[in-house]
């Protein structure tokens, strides 16, 4: 068989199963309690898509199959879309845009910086906010130590794997008052929490058909 034709094949067999995620990208909205527009639905689809195809070159994130990316990355990044105060805000650390990229397509109104010191993610974001049209991102290749912003930041999100009190650290400089840094995690990170001296809340967080643990602590910003 022609290699051209099988790579035709191997391409057009992606883009359906893609394209099979619809129905359960709208199932998961609802338990979200999410409603988005057509355009909106279009452009998940798309980053997903996209998200595939450059990860199997440049090794943006583990999870390699589209089902997967679509729970274990768009809704775990969904699911915290209560939580985010606008009109700026902060994704660091961002890796492949989550959750900043899902966060954005979600809430349009709010303007959106997602941060990497990784040259290959940002290039790939780049890419894909010129590819979506995305109005509302824009993408910085800095480290977090060297990144300053004005005005300052009403939320602060990442995804989190260093520990949360030296996230506070290398955030709070970026932090509007009365705004706040919002960490992902896993399990009830019991003992890590000890060492974080701001008062913070914990919240469990809900991901649609996964099962597993998820939390978020938020920690407010209660001076200037």
């Amino acid at each position: 068989m022609n290699k051209n034709y099988q790579n035709t094949q191997q391409r057009d067999n992606a883009d359906l199963a893609i394209k099979d995620l619809i129905p359960l990208l709208n199932s998961g909205l609802n338990k979200l309690n999410l409603k988005l527009s057509e355009t909106t639905l279009e452009k998940i689809i798309a980053y997903i898509a996209l998200l595939d195809k450059w990860n199997k070159v440049h090794n943006l994130t583990s999870i390699r199959d589209p089902k997967s990316i679509l729970i274990r990355h768009i809704f775990d990044s969904l699911a915290i879309a209560p939580f985010i105060k606008g009109p700026n805000i902060l994704d660091f650390g961002t890796g492949g845009g989550l959750p900043g990229i899902p966060l954005a397509l979600a809430l349009p109104k709010y303007n959106f910086v997602l941060l990497d010191s990784a040259l290959k993610k940002t290039t790939f974001l780049n890419h894909v906010i010129l590819a979506l049209k995305i109005k509302n991102v824009n993408v910085i290749t800095k480290r977090i130590e060297e990144f300053h912003f004005d005005p300052l930041f009403a939320t602060i999100v990442t995804r989190a794997t260093a520990k949360s009190d030296m996230i506070i650290d290398k955030t709070r400089h970026l932090c509007a008052k009365h705004g706040q840094i919002l960490i992902m995690k896993g399990k009830d990170p019991k003992e890590e929490l000890k060492s974080i001296n701001n008062h913070f809340e914990l919240y469990k967080i809900k991901v649609p058909y996964l099962n597993e643990d998820r939390c978020l602590i938020k920690i407010p910003n209660e001076i200037s």
